[in-house]
């Protein structure tokens, strides 16, 4: 009888939720940070986002945590894109673009003038 069992959803969100506590402190310490500890906490952390189940306890942890976000997006990109950042100024400057574009669009080629009468 195998009586192995695997952690919970909460438990494992538990550990997710130190190595995301530990990133962000790693990013905004005061003093250098050792590299080989850091690469470390990014490995293990983005093991752990990687095994961690989608929903609302995870996206807390992520709205809490912007390196572990950060991770996350970055690392479900090819699933999701940028699934966490904000809409707001991505679509203003879609807007933008279109409307440049639109302007250029419109206005007579000016570079056709030379030499005619």
């Amino acid at each position: 009888m195998n009586t192995a069992q695997t952690p919970s959803s909460s438990a494992s969100l538990t550990v997710t939720h130190v190595l995301a506590d530990l990133l962000e402190r790693l990013e905004h310490s005061a003093v250098p940070v050792d590299a080989e500890q850091y690469r470390s906490v990014v490995s293990r952390l983005a093991g752990a986002l990687g095994e961690a189940e989608p929903g609302p306890e995870l996206g807390a942890l992520l709205d809490t945590h912007p390196a572990a976000a950060e991770m996350y997006e970055n690392t479900h990109y090819q699933h999701a894109g940028l699934c966490r950042s904000p809409l707001d100024p991505a679509l203003a400057a879609e807007r933008q673009a279109r409307q440049a574009i639109e302007r250029a669009m419109r206005q007579p080629n000016q570079g056709n003038t030379h030499g005619q009468s």
